[in-house]
C-alpha cells in the first residue's frame, strides 16, 4: 500500500479522478454506504483562511464516514510561526487518520505532507484549490454527462489559484480547457506546461487567450471567481474599480450568449455580484452553483475514503 496525497489536482491520474468522481456519485446517492473513519477515527482539519463551504463540506464528509473531524485554527495553532510545520506534522500525523489543511503557502503543504505520514489534502491554497475542482466535475458530469472533449471556459484572473487548478483538473478529465485572462495576469507558465502535458495523454487540450468571446466561444461550461482573492485585498480598488483589468471579463447575458446553447455558469463562491459576474447569470437558469457548493461534501467524502484505501486503512 502506498501513502497518497492530494495537493495540487495532478497528484490523480485520468482514471483515478474518475474513480473519486464515480464513487462521489455513489455516496451522493447512497450517503452512509462507506465507514471509512468508523471508530471513530480523528481527520485534522485546519484553517488558516477564512471558510464557509470548506469547513461546512469537510466537517459533514468525516462526520458521514464515520469519524470525528477535529477542527484547528490555524492563526490559534501559530503553525510556521509557534512552531514549525514538520513539528506540527509531526504532532497531528499520529494522532489522526487524515489531515486537511486551508492555507496560504503551497510549500507549507507539501512540508505537511513529507513529514505527517498520513494523507494530506489540500484545501486551498495560493497556488491551487483541487478539491473545488473536483467537485465541478462532478457537477457538470450530473449536468452534460461526460466530461471528455466538452470544453470549459474559465474568465477573470489567470494567476490565481482556481485557474491553476481548472488547468490541471480539466486536463485531466480530457476536456478542453480555456483561460480568458488579460496578459497582466496570466497563469503560471510551468502550470501551463504541467497541463498541457496531461491534455497530450487525455485528449483535451489547454487555450490561454486575453479574448473573454474567444474563451466562451461555443464552451459547455463557464466559469469564474472572485477578482480579489484571500490576501489580495490591499488591490481590491484595483482590482474592482472603475478601469480594473477584469471589467471586460465579467459574466453576463451576452458573454454566455457566445456559449454553447446548454451551457452552464458555475462559481467557487464567494460571488460578489455586479463585479465577476452579474445577478442575471448567477440567479439565473443556466447557474449550478449551490449544486456545486454542495457536491463538495460528496467528492471529499469519495477522496478521503479513496486516500485511506490507498495505504490499506479503507475499513467499511
Amino acid at each position: 500500500m502506498t501513502l497518497r496525497h492530494l495537493l495540487r489536482d495532478d497528484d490523480l491520474t485520468p482514471a483515478e479522478q474518475a474513480t473519486v468522481l464515480d464513487r462521489a456519485a455513489v455516496l451522493k446517492a447512497q450517503p452512509f454506504i462507506e465507514r471509512s473513519l468508523e471508530g471513530p477515527r480523528t481527520v485534522a482539519i485546519l484553517f488558516d483562511k477564512p471558510t464557509l463551504r470548506t469547513q461546512v463540506s469537510f466537517v459533514g464528509a468525516v462526520t458521514g464516514l464515520g469519524g470525528y473531524p477535529m477542527v484547528v485554527d490555524g492563526r490559534l495553532a501559530g503553525i510556521g510561526v509557534r512552531e514549525s510545520v514538520a513539528d506540527v506534522a509531526r504532532i497531528l500525523g499520529p494522532q489522526s487518520a487524515a489531515v486537511v489543511w486551508r492555507t496560504f503557502a503551497q510549500a507549507d503543504l507539501e512540508e505537511m505532507a513529507r513529514y505527517a505520514g498520513v494523507p494530506v489534502v489540500n484545501a486551498l491554497t495560493d497556488d491551487f484549490h483541487p478539491c473545488q475542482v473536483l467537485a465541478d466535475l462532478l457537477t457538470v458530469r450530473e449536468a452534460i454527462g461526460d466530461l471528455a472533449g466538452r470544453t470549459l471556459a474559465y474568465v477573470g484572473d489567470g494567476a490565481n489559484n482556481m485557474a491553476h487548478s481548472y488547468l490541471l483538473g480539466c486536463a485531466t478529465a480530457g476536456m478542453h480547457v480555456r483561460v480568458g485572462t488579460p496578459s497582466s495576469h496570466p497563469p503560471a507558465a510551468d502550470i501551463v506546461t504541467a497541463a498541457e502535458r496531461r491534455a497530450g495523454e487525455t485528449g483535451g487540450s489547454v487555450l490561454v487567450t486575453d479574448d473573454p468571446v474567444a474563451a466562451v466561444q461555443g464552451a459547455d461550461v463557464v466559469v469564474t471567481d472572485t477578482w480579489v482573492s484571500m490576501g489580495q485585498e490591499g488591490e481590491a480598488e484595483q482590482r474592482k474599480g472603475e478601469g480594473s483589468p477584469f471589467e471586460k471579463y465579467r459574466v453576463d447575458d451576452a458573454l454566455m450568449a457566445q456559449a454553447a446553447g446548454q451551457a452552464v455558469f458555475l462559481h467557487c463562491l464567494p460571488a460578489y455580484r455586479g463585479h465577476e459576474v452579474t445577478e442575471d447569470v448567477i440567479d439565473g437558469p443556466r447557474s449550478l452553483v449551490w449544486q456545486e457548493a454542495e457536491n463538495r461534501l460528496h467528492v471529499q467524502k469519495a477522496l478521503l475514503a479513496w486516500l485511506l484505501e490507498q495505504v490499506g486503512e479503507g475499513l467499511r
